[in-house]
Parts: C-alpha cells; structure tokens; sequence
C-alpha cells in the first residue's frame, strides 16, 4: 500500500466565501479594488490550507506489467542477456576497483555479442542457451561476491585474498566468453561441457566453487572475526 496526502476542497470554499463577503461589503468598481480583493481571497485560502490538514490515503500500489513472453527462443536469449547485463551495470557501479569494472565492462559487452549472435543464427540458440545456463550464474556469483566484500570496508588477508582470485577469474571468465562468441562467428561446433568442467575446476583450485564458502567469509567479515591486518611483505 502506498500513503497519499489529498487536500481538502474546504479552503477553496472558505476562500470563495471571504471574496464574497469582501464584494458585499465593499465597492468593487476600481482595479485597485479587485486587487485587494484578490489578496484578501488569497491570504484566506492560504490560512485555510495552512490550518487544514490534508486526506491521508492509502492506495495500492500499481502491479507491474508482466513482460510479454519471449516470441523465440532467441528472443530468451536476448532476454536473458539484458537482465544479465542490467545486473553487470548496477554492480559495475557499486565496486569502487577500476580493474574490476573493466572487467565488468567486457563481459557485458561479450554477453551482449553472444546473445546478439543467437539473434542473428537461429541454429546457435540452443548452444548459446546452454552457455547462458552455467556461465551467467557463475559470473553473477562471482561478481556478487565481490561487491559484499568491498562493502566490508576492511582490508586483511583474507578479503583481500578472495577479493584478488575472485578479480583472477573474471579473466578466466573473459577468455571462456571470448572463446564462445569466436567459436560462434567462426560456426565451429562449441563443446560447453568441457569448457564447463574447466572452469568448475579453475573455481573449486581457487577455492571459489562453494557458495556456502564465500557466505560464511561474508559472515565472519561482518562479525569481524576475520584477520583485517594488513598484509606485509617479508623483508629481502
């Protein structure tokens, strides 16, 4: 529900019957007449606007269009692609590191490509869908993760660690993307499950294919259980 503030119409009517009074009582034959006229009617409605308080509604708020259904399964793809992106936008703008939002930059350019190529070749929809299913997730994951952990506003081993592998994989990342839009343009066949594997195995080496794992860092950041000092390098 949403509140609404609605004036009353009564200071209109005040305001009518002062003028009204105002014309019986006094001559209204000059323009100087009808200014203090008008004035007088003025400062009544004002005072009545001030002194009456408004009409507190509450309506509902309007139901959001539902987005009519992709016509194709190309159409999905696009689709898919532009909430990716609109997601890519928002974090991009929340994570302060500019090597970060480069990276940012350049998937959501290569995703935009892909699902551009799907648009364009039909043939390659169902291909593209599979790469969309495992990588778009992945890469939100990633992303997200990332933006919790700047938002700490502490720096140590650990954030600072996770925060550098989880900026290592969005190149991994980039070059699976780059890897595919290529693969599309030339028509070669694309094998997902292999480049799937590798990647799964890339996140489970840096220690980034758990979910659960990069939530209970978060956890210990906020509580500040975590080392937060910062990290020295021995001296030669």
């Amino acid at each position: 529900m949403r509140e609404v503030k609605r004036r009353r119409a009564l200071p209109v009517y005040i305001a009518a019957a002062v003028f009204a009074v105002y014309a019986l009582v006094f001559p209204l034959y000059k323009l100087t007449h009808f200014l203090i006229a008008a004035l007088v009617t003025a400062a009544a409605w004002l005072a009545a606007d001030a002194l009456i308080k408004p009409v507190t509604e509450y309506v509902p708020e309007p139901e959001p269009e539902p987005e009519p259904e992709p016509a194709t399964p190309a159409d999905a793809v696009v689709r898919s692609a532009k909430t990716a992106r609109q997601e890519m936008d928002r974090l991009a703008a929340s994570i302060p590191d500019t090597g970060v939002r480069t990276r940012i930059a350049r998937l959501a350019e290569l995703n935009d490509k892909i699902a551009q190529d799907g648009k364009a070749d039909p043939a390659d929809v169902p291909l593209i869908q599979k790469f969309q299913n495992y990588f778009l997730p992945s890469t939100m994951q990633l992303l997200n993760a990332y933006d919790r952990l700047a938002a700490q506003g502490v720096e140590g081993e650990n954030i600072s660690g996770t925060k550098q592998r989880i900026a290592d994989m969005l190149d991994s990342l980039i070059q699976a993307y780059e890897k595919q839009l290529d693969a599309l343009y030339k028509n070669d066949a694309l094998d997902i499950d292999a480049d799937i594997s590798v990647m799964e195995n890339l996140l489970k080496r840096q220690g980034l294919q758990s979910t659960d794992e990069l939530q209970e860092l978060l956890k210990k950041a906020r509580a500040g259980e975590l080392d937060t000092r910062p990290q020295t390098t021995p001296d030669k």
